[in-house]
């Protein structure tokens, strides 16, 4: 007796769902979007109130990274703007927004430790979601699932 097989229907496109061995890491991808979204926020004011020249900023003495202060302001308007725009690719669970959150959350790290002298407190807060959101984007990993979205 022959087994007979009834075709399946194809299955719809792919979803992409976050897949992580850690409790910490699944709500930390989300969370990681929510920070860099308000990363972004706090980079676009940052940049406003530096292009602006107002009296927000002291201008620091001899200091090593020397930018005037309406300079620092547009570094921190434009990435601002860009970690907006990633965290809600993020949002999507689009895998180039992983990629690309790892890559500006770096870069980020890196801006704000020369803007220490500046804003010590904001810049380090700055700091520390930018390592929170290097950590929950590295941890979590992206698979793909059969489900309908």
């Amino acid at each position: 007796m022959a087994h007979q097989t009834t075709p399946q229907p194809s299955s719809p496109a792919p979803h992409r769902s976050y897949d992580t061995g850690s409790p910490w890491a699944a709500g930390g991808t989300v969370f990681a979007a929510v920070l860099l979204l308000v990363d972004g926020v706090l980079g676009v004011i940052k940049g406003i109130a530096g292009i602006a020249e107002d009296d927000v900023y002291t201008r620091v003495g001899d200091y090593t990274f020397k930018l005037n202060v309406t300079s620092w302001g547009w570094i921190h308007l434009v990435l601002g703007i860009i970690l907006i725009v990633v965290g809600a690719g993020l949002f999507k669970g689009a895998l180039w927004a992983r990629a690309m959150g790892v890559a500006l959350a770096g870069i980020s790290v890196i801006l704000n430790f020369m803007w220490l002298p500046y804003t010590p407190v904001w810049a380090i807060v700055s700091i520390a979601i930018g390592l929170f959101v290097i950590w929950a984007l590295c941890t979590g990993s992206v698979r793909q699932d059969s489900r309908t979205a």
